[in-house]
């Protein structure tokens, strides 16, 4: 997997769809499903439809072009895993700004 704390990687990638004539990637991560661009699956830049906060709107897109969205990220929970085991681990702790902040 690439890991990859705020962006898409192809892995997280579940299916294309046509949501009003534009082809959307619908993804998930630790959080849920959600919707992105093409063109923001595998950059290493931060994607923005994936933590953006509009996840309610993505689900009632999905659902309103009838997918089950419970089902699908029931099924999908092996690739939120799999993030998780080769994702980014803990984020580093800089002792110098850490005394400075009495950590």
């Amino acid at each position: 997997m690439e890991p990859n704390r705020f962006g898409t990687s192809r892995e997280m990638v579940i299916d294309e769809i046509n949501v009003n004539g534009v082809t959307q990637v619908m993804a998930i991560d630790e959080k849920g499903l959600y919707l992105t661009t093409p063109d923001r699956v595998g950059r290493n830049m931060a994607d923005v439809n994936r933590y953006g906060g509009q996840r309610k709107q993505y689900i009632d897109t999905l659902e309103s072009l009838g997918y089950d969205t419970e089902k699908i990220r029931n099924e999908n929970r092996h690739i939120v895993a799999a993030l998780a085991e080769n994702g980014p681990t803990e984020k580093k702790l800089n002792p110098i700004k850490a005394s400075k902040r009495g950590e």
